[in-house]
Order: C-alpha cells, then sequence, then structure tokens
C-alpha cells in the first residue's frame, strides 16, 4: 500500500508576515511619490531601500491604477545615459470625501490625493440626532460628488471628537452631542455606497500632518485640538497610538494649573471646561466682546482692537501652552502640532503657547498646517490615511 505523505509544515498559502511586508513596501513607495515626486524610480529605490525591481513593479501597478503617472519630461542623469522617466502622483482621477461633525455643525468636503480640499460646505445642525446629521452629512456628499464629475471617490473618512472607536467605525461617546454607540461606518456606509472609514479628529489630524503637513518626517509628533472637544494624539514611528478600544488621547479631566471653571466632574479647572469653546465664547459675551456663540468673532473682534477679545485670546493660548507642555513632559515629542483657533490665526497667541510650553519646546510648538480647512482634511485624512497605508487594498475600484 502506498504511503500517504506526511503534512508538510511549509503551506502554500502566503504568510501574514508576507502580506504585511507587501502592504509596507507598497505604501513607502506611494509615500515617496507623494513627498518627492516628480522623483525616478531609481531615487525611490535609494529612499526605501527596496530594489530597483521591486519598485518598478510597484510602479507599474499604481499607474495602472491611476495613482501615479510618469512626468512629461525625462531627466538623464549628468546629461548622458538612458533618460530617467520620473514618476508623480496623479491628482486628477481620485477624490476622498470627509466629514467631520462639530457641535454647532458638520463638514463635508472632497479632497484630492495630496490632502487639499477642492470643494467644501457646512451644514449647520438644527438637530443633533445622529440619525438626522448623518443623512445630511450623506447628502451633501452626493452633492459635492455630482459636481465633481470625472473623479472617482475612493472612500469617505469621518472624524469627530469624543471617543470614537475606529476598529469598529463608531462613536462610542460624544457628550456634547449626546451621542453614544453610533454606527457611522454602517450607516454612512449604506447611504453612500463607499468604503467609510472613522476615527477621532485629533488623531486623523496627526495623520494629515504626518502626510502633508509640517510635521511630515518627524519621528514623534504630539497633537492638541481645543475646539468645544479638547483632546490629544500621539504618533510615533509613523504610528498612531489608539490605545485599547481607540481610548487613547481622552484628556478633558486632566487638571489644568491656574484653571478657575467648575466642571460637571465636580473638579475644578478640567482641561476642557477651563479651554473649550464654549467657555471661550461665555467669557466674550460676559466682556460685552460677542453676543453669539462663534469663537472666529472673538478673533475678528480681536483684529479690529478690541482689547478684551486680545485678553481672553491670548489668556486661552497662555493656558493652552501649559496643557501642551504637561504633555510634553510626559511623552516627548520631537513636534508639537496645536490646533487652537487664537494660536492658527494671531501671532501674540503663538507667542503666549510658546511661553507657557517653556524655552526649551518653544520651537518645537507648531500650530496646525491646515488652518483655513482643519475640519475638513480632519474627515477626509482619515481615508487618505487608509490609502497611504494599503494603496492596494484601499477600496474595490483599486482592485
Amino acid at each position: 500500500m502506498p504511503r500517504t505523505a506526511a503534512p508538510t509544515l511549509m503551506s502554500p498559502i502566503p504568510r501574514v508576515a508576507d502580506r504585511d511586508r507587501r502592504r509596507t513596501s507598497a505604501s513607502v513607495v506611494l509615500r515617496s511619490v507623494l513627498e518627492h515626486g516628480p522623483v525616478a524610480r531609481s531615487t525611490i529605490a535609494r529612499l526605501t531601500g527596496l530594489s530597483p525591481a521591486s519598485v518598478t513593479d510597484y510602479c507599474a501597478r499604481f499607474a495602472e491604477l491611476g495613482l501615479i503617472r510618469e512626468a512629461a519630461a525625462p531627466r538623464r542623469s549628468n546629461g548622458v545615459g538612458r533618460p530617467h522617466v520620473p514618476v508623480d502622483l496623479d491628482d486628477s482621477r481620485f477624490l476622498v470625501g470627509g466629514v467631520h461633525v462639530a457641535v454647532p455643525y458638520t463638514t463635508v468636503a472632497l479632497l484630492d490625493l495630496r490632502g487639499r480640499v477642492v470643494a467644501e460646505r457646512r451644514l449647520k445642525h438644527t438637530r443633533t440626532e445622529p440619525s438626522p446629521v448623518l443623512a445630511r452629512a450623506a447628502d451633501g456628499l452626493g452633492e459635492l460628488l455630482a459636481d465633481a464629475a470625472g473623479s472617482a471617490p475612493l472612500g469617505v473618512g469621518f472624524a469627530a471628537g469624543g471617543w470614537v472607536e475606529r476598529d469598529s467605525g463608531t462613536v462610542v461617546e460624544h457628550p456634547l452631542l449626546g451621542w453614544r454607540d453610533v454606527p457611522v461606518r454602517e450607516v454612512l456606509g449604506a447611504r453612500t455606497g463607499l468604503p467609510v472609514h472613522v476615527d477621532g479628529h485629533a488623531r486623523a489630524l496627526v495623520n494629515a500632518e504626518r502626510l502633508f503637513g509640517r510635521a511630515r518626517g518627524s519621528r514623534n509628533v504630539l497633537h492638541l485640538f481645543v475646539g468645544n472637544v479638547v483632546d490629544a494624539a500621539f504618533a510615533t514611528n509613523d504610528e498612531v497610538h489608539h490605545g485599547p478600544r481607540s481610548q487613547a488621547g481622552a484628556i478633558a479631566h486632566l487638571p489644568l494649573r491656574g484653571g478657575t471653571e467648575p466642571c460637571d466632574c465636580g473638579r475644578v479647572g478640567c482641561l476642557q471646561v477651563e479651554l473649550s469653546e464654549r467657555t471661550l465664547c461665555r467669557r466674550a459675551r460676559e466682556a460685552g466682546v460677542i453676543d453669539g456663540a462663534n469663537p472666529m468673532d472673538v478673533v475678528a473682534a480681536a483684529a479690529a482692537g478690541d482689547a478684551a477679545a486680545v485678553r481672553l485670546l491670548v489668556e486661552r493660548a497662555r493656558m493652552t501652552g501649559r496643557a501642551a507642555g504637561l504633555l510634553s513632559d510626559v511623552l516627548n515629542p520631537e513636534t508639537v502640532v496645536v490646533t487652537e483657533v487664537g494660536i492658527i490665526h494671531r501671532e501674540d497667541c503663538l507667542t503666549a503657547m510658546r511661553g507657557a510650553v517653556g524655552p526649551d519646546r518653544a520651537a518645537d510648538v507648531v500650530p496646525i498646517s491646515f488652518p483655513d480647512s482643519v475640519l475638513a482634511v480632519a474627515g477626509g485624512s482619515v481615508a487618505l490615511d487608509v490609502l497611504y497605508r494599503d494603496p492596494l487594498g484601499v477600496s474595490p475600484e483599486l482592485n
């Protein structure tokens, strides 16, 4: 009787490690094109450490998918030999949708593959229940896409403050909106028919900075987001820390030295209640600076010479600097990025914040790179991060 062959220990099924390695290689090639294009394939090989043959294979695949194109003019090395035909990102064929839900309004936008906002619309909330907010967001995106005929959507990124769980695509808790366990990915996916990717806005903007902003090339980056919601994100070695169930970055109840605002938790001077835009606007109303709830009205009043508005913004920036300094002492980041209206728009606020951080770190603290489109970029960058991490698997459109 013939012997039955013993089962082999080597399976023909590709190992997970091999798939991860291919995904990583594809990612570094496409990001090299993003950062350095137009760029020769030989330069990509040198920058990434991949073999020229591998780089050529990936570039051929990306060109076939429409992610990159050959630049118009070949380059010769020192004027002799075979010319190098550089490749560059093709930002004309694909877009991603972005949705950011803030307390007063939702931002919907379209971004190209370089993270540039090509269309944007703000939808003021009349109600904040999840169903109508997400329905309006999907309809708003649909209208923007209808006006962008000729460009194919790769997917939708969604960002918000609060506790947002990336893996399940859920807003677990957003107290200011009253949201709890909202299945955003499922709802938006059903209404748009597109892949939907979900994350917190502080983490989304760290990824935007890594890909398109001032923090590109930094080994570790801290981002502090100061809006109605105050939260943070930290990236090291090109990975954003999420923590179990994406709870990392919840800093709302950290104590802030010098704080005076009572918090719902029973303490005084918690980070979010002290720095939130709600507190800024309430103080501005009390000082007679504004009569509404828009922090940009405070910025406008300061620009018009209102001394009380200037004082409120500078003091808020100083307190923001204390918060950034506290987090920096714990995490020791190479770069600190801050999103806060005064710091974005006023040099005196930036100076006050850096002064509060301290002289040793002041030069490492910078405002967000997208001053005119922060929330649009936050939403779209959730989808763009997925693209640049796994460019061959981001969407059925590309397979």
